[in-house]
């Protein structure tokens, strides 16, 4: 029967609570929105993050990012548009000509922009297929269907990460009463836009390729 055992599962599934635990850029991104947008934008970025990540580890169940990562040029490709993407995110962010405080903030734009970015983000992020290459595969039972199992564990991982971001966007939220004051408000967005700046970093260097 093509299925993950429970040892398996439960093994990955703490991996991948523990990952998401950890801050990275969609931490970073849905807590600057949700904070100064309001719970509306967060929850469409959450959406839209949730299909990228979905969308990778199907993409790696198939093979595709197999392929990308024996491919320098693709790699180089998709790991440069992710760390160019989150640093454009950071400087639309910390600038704040929408990210405004709650108080004093323009007409919000569409929700599905806040979608499309939060889909972006991840369809861009060579550190998400790179877990599915690497990581995904140790927690696989070579008896079974491996596509099968692929797709169950990309679903759990799909999961927990948006249990994790839908928390993080109600208490960002949350805090929005708090932020009415501008100068608090400018202060956390800046902070969180600096904090993207420094994962833009650390993405720039854990994912070098050192030739021999």
């Amino acid at each position: 029967m093509d299925t993950v055992t429970f040892g398996a599962l439960s093994a990955f599934a703490i991996t991948c609570l523990v990952i998401e635990l950890t801050p990275g850029p969609n931490m970073a991104y849905l807590a600057l929105l949700s904070a100064s947008k309001g719970r509306r934008a967060g929850f469409a970025a959450v959406v839209g993050i949730a299909l990228g990540l979905l969308i990778v580890g199907v993409a790696a169940a198939l093979g595709v990012a197999t392929l990308i990562a024996n491919s320098p040029a693709l790699y180089q490709a998709l790991r440069w548009g992710g760390i160019v993407y989150l640093l454009w995110l950071a400087y639309e962010g910390f600038r704040g000509d929408e990210e405004t405080s709650p108080g004093t903030a323009k007409a919000a734009a569409p929700d599905t922009t806040y979608f499309v970015r939060g889909l972006v983000t991840n369809l861009l992020n060579p550190k998400a297929g790179l877990f599915f290459v690497a990581v995904l595969p140790t927690f696989l039972n070579e008896a079974n269907g491996l596509i099968a199992q692929a797709v169950t564990l990309s679903l759990v991982y799909v999961a927990i990460a948006t249990i994790i971001h839908s928390i993080i966007v109600v208490l960002a939220d949350a805090a929005r009463p708090w932020l009415e004051d501008e100068r608090r408000s400018a202060f956390v967005r800046r902070a969180l836009s600096l904090l993207l700046v420094g994962i833009a970093v650390w993405l720039f260097f854990t994912t070098r390729r050192i030739e021999p």
